[in-house]
């Protein structure tokens, strides 16, 4: 068995939202998820524990390129499940400690959902944060009144994993299984984008994506536009430390990029 603790006062309800993002990915997609051990979540008085399945992991520097493109496969086959609208009905999530708001906008575009749901909400933690300087607050208003402009073809709602950094998948001898989900229906390069986030990773995690349903050429001019919310959303909690400034100026890259 595997526990995490949280010791935060929304800890309950941060797992309760990751137990149903993993539910919601066994229910429509055929990729592997944790269950919960039990009813996962035990309320404690100043937090709470989630009770998961344990698993053999094998380590990401371990990894063979089998293992590697068993996570773009499995990626890929997470976006074979389609919705009609972008967001989720069902239930909101969290993107690591922050609230997300997963409610479709009334115009079912991907730019105004981009908008209204992602960016305008991790800039205004972000500035409320009191970690983004002003000139970038402007700059990252001027680049969402640009979005219909910048976000390319009408992408059909895929499901996401939602917060889809290398970290969020194990390992197994056999497959990639999927942890700490946030999803939502959305444009599947949100996940491609973030598969890296943090750090790079084989050639092969795209090839096996690609091998199931091909890569917009595009993508990468793109990738940095899809990056922006996460990017806001680390100067929210970690603005202030070593390894939060750095990420200001990766929001001022992508200003300029997409001047």
């Amino acid at each position: 068995m595997f526990a995490k603790l949280d010791v935060a006062a929304e800890g309950a309800e941060q797992f309760t939202a990751e137990l149903h993002g993993l539910n919601l990915l066994r229910q429509r997609t055929l990729v592997a998820t944790p269950r919960p051990v039990a009813t996962g979540v035990i309320r404690l008085e100043a937090g709470a524990l989630l009770l998961l399945e344990a698993i053999s992991e094998v380590p990401p520097a371990a990894r063979s390129v089998s293992q590697w493109r068993s996570i773009g496969h499995a990626l890929a086959m997470t976006h074979q499940a389609h919705d009609e609208r972008f967001g989720l009905e069902e239930f909101n999530g969290f993107f690591g400690p922050l609230r997300q708001d997963n409610r479709p906008v009334d115009s079912n575009r991907w730019a105004d959902f981009y908008a209204e749901r992602r960016l305008i909400p991790r800039l205004r933690s972000a500035v409320d944060s009191g970690h983004l300087p002003t000139d970038l607050a402007a700059g990252v208003e001027q680049l969402i009144d640009r979005l219909p402009a910048l976000c390319g073809p009408e992408p059909r709602p895929s499901l996401l994993h939602g917060d889809a950094q290398q970290n969020n998948f194990l390992t197994t001898a056999t497959d990639a299984v999927l942890l700490d989900a946030s999803p939502y229906f959305g444009h599947p390069e949100i996940d491609l984008a973030l598969v890296d986030y943090f750090a790079p990773v084989p050639h092969d995690v795209f090839a096996a994506y690609g091998d199931v349903t091909p890569i917009d050429p595009e993508f990468r001019r793109r990738r940095e536009l899809w990056r922006l919310f996460g990017y806001l959303a680390v100067i929210t909690v970690d603005g202030s430390s070593a390894f939060g400034r750095p990420f200001l100026d990766r929001i001022a890259d992508a200003i300029t990029r997409y001047r």
